[in-house]
């Protein structure tokens, strides 16, 4: 058992204060020397002005560094799906609430007793009718969780603090056994400064406490950081785990092609293989509305041929879209929502698959009821994956060309200009889609898709695409996350069997040499 560190010794306190009193009596006969000579005030003026322009940089630097435990703290993350924004507000609802008084560092039973809390206010969230939600956490995820958020906080503290690389835990408690008996022996000095030079040790006292407010509100908000830090980062990794973004095998790029994509990829003429998940863009709209055009509009006369695609769809058909600015794609043809060969099951789950979907309507044709129907059959379903992003919608209203003055066709068109009456109706168009598809006008681009006509799409809907690609990278993490969780539940499986396998070989081995044999 460690000895209990020595009280103060008498003769040693008698030594520290001779040592001292010549000090004090020069600080005293200084002053008494400034007095008779005239220029007391004029010193008071300097240590007035010294000590104020020390605390005000004291106080800059506390707001300075507060302000970098501010920029360093942990935020949401933009690829959760929508269910998380809620759960996020609870764990920053939580965070906001830790006060240092209620949970001292000094007492190492907070690392669980915290994080546990902010893993079941999670878990509640998610599991809002068990009883116990925590338990639904299986014991891998709860330590990849701890070794997260602890990782992440180790390199927030050593860029943050000073010198925490070479303070260590015991020199923090040695340091505070210590601090109690300083401050024993500065108030016997502060006693003995207050008899010899009564001003100076008021003025010190003055200067002392406000130096001690400001130490101590630059600690009580490194204190309060380091917990709210501590929650956020393990109510991000929580948030993580529920939402399927956190898996347990590191082996694989979260990004890899999944076994749908690979499928596809099969049926198109792609000779190269692909490492990284495509994009997959939907092409949907009624019969005969240009879907096929589109695409082949967005292929452009570099890559493929007018001719390429048929004038008819009777099943989703794949092709490969490489483009400049755009991650390599997969787009689909599909069949027409409004002819016999479609099937709204089928449409539902290539929509689950998709990350970008494109809707073409011809702007000649008032009766949108249908497509409405479809839409608002697709949206119901969308909505009603919270654990997903819904894949971003734009909508190509083609065959502008044939509305009034149908005759007329020079382009470009300023849907702006009312003087023109074509681009006054292609305006009207576009607003009245955008009200039957029930669509901000914003995402309605017009489009003409006739051969040596095509309009609007190299331009205008490309940079519509391009401006929403990250928002579809998004929904492809979440997708390919979805994909990745399934496949490491087949891996895991099969790694258990054969370890389980491989223990069951080797059982009487074990048992042999246990036993002496």
């Amino acid at each position: 058992m460690k000895a209990p560190l020595p009280s103060v010794d008498p003769l040693r306190l008698l030594v520290f204060i001779l040592m001292l009193l010549p000090l004090l009596a020069l600080l005293g006969l200084g002053v008494l020397w400034l007095w008779q000579s005239g220029n007391l005030q004029y010193w008071l003026v300097a240590l007035v002005v010294c000590g104020g322009l020390g605390y005000g940089l004291q106080v800059w630097l506390v707001r300075r560094e507060r302000q970098l435990l501010r920029d360093s703290a942990t935020e949401p993350n933009p690829e959760w799906p929508p269910s998380a924004e809620k759960v996020w507000r609870e764990v920053e609802a939580l965070a906001q609430t830790c006060n240092p008084q209620d949970w001292p560092i000094e007492e190492g039973d907070w690392v669980l007793a915290l994080g546990q809390k902010t893993m079941e206010t999670v878990a509640h969230c998610y599991y809002p009718d068990v009883e116990k939600p925590l338990l639904e956490l299986t014991i891998p995820h709860t330590l990849l969780i701890i070794e997260r958020a602890s990782r992440d906080l180790r390199q927030d503290v050593a860029e943050k603090i000073p010198f925490s690389n070479r303070l260590t835990i015991c020199e923090l408690f040695r340091l505070q056994r210590w601090k109690e008996k300083a401050d024993r022996l500065f108030n016997i000095y502060r006693a003995g400064s207050l008899l010899i030079n009564p001003v100076n040790a008021l003025l010190s006292e003055a200067w002392r406490h406000l130096r001690a407010r400001s130490f101590d509100q630059a600690r009580d908000e490194l204190h309060r950081w380091f917990l709210r830090a501590y929650v956020c980062k393990v109510g991000y990794y929580a948030i993580d785990l529920y939402s399927g973004r956190l898996p347990l095998v590191e082996e694989e790029s979260v990004t890899a092609p999944t076994p749908v994509s690979q499928a596809d990829l099969g049926q198109t003429e792609q000779t190269t293989k692909t490492v990284v998940e495509p994009l997959r863009i939907l092409v949907l709209g009624r019969t005969n509305s240009g879907k096929s055009s589109l695409i082949n509009a967005l292929f452009g006369a570099v890559t493929a041929p007018a001719d390429v695609l048929p004038d008819t769809t009777q099943a989703l058909t794949p092709f490969v879209l490489s483009r400049e600015g755009l991650t390599q794609a997969l787009i689909f043809d599909s069949p027409g929502c409004d002819s016999a060969l479609f099937d709204r099951q089928r449409m539902l789950a290539a929509a689950e698959n998709a990350d970008l979907i494109l809707w073409v309507t011809p702007a000649n044709r008032p009766d949108r009821q249908s497509e409405r129907d479809c839409l608002d059959t697709l949206r119901a379903a969308q909505a009603s994956r919270t654990e997903r992003r819904a894949p971003p919608l734009l909508i190509a209203a083609s065959f502008i060309d044939r509305l009034r003055p149908v005759n007329e066709w020079q382009p470009p068109y300023n849907l702006t200009d009312a003087l023109n009456s074509k681009a006054a109706n292609i305006n009207a168009a576009v607003r009245a889609i955008a009200a039957d598809l029930a669509a901000p006008v914003e995402q309605v681009i017009p489009v003409c898709l006739q051969a040596g006509k095509v309009y609007n799409v190299g331009d205008t809907l490309w940079a519509a695409i391009l401006n929403h690609q990250d928002e579809a990278l998004r929904v492809r993490l979440m997708r390919c996350l979805d994909a990745r969780k399934r496949a490491e539940d087949w891996v895991l499986l099969r790694r258990q069997m054969a370890g389980a396998g491989r223990f069951v070989r080797d059982l009487p081995e074990i048992l042999g040499k246990r036993t002496g044999r």
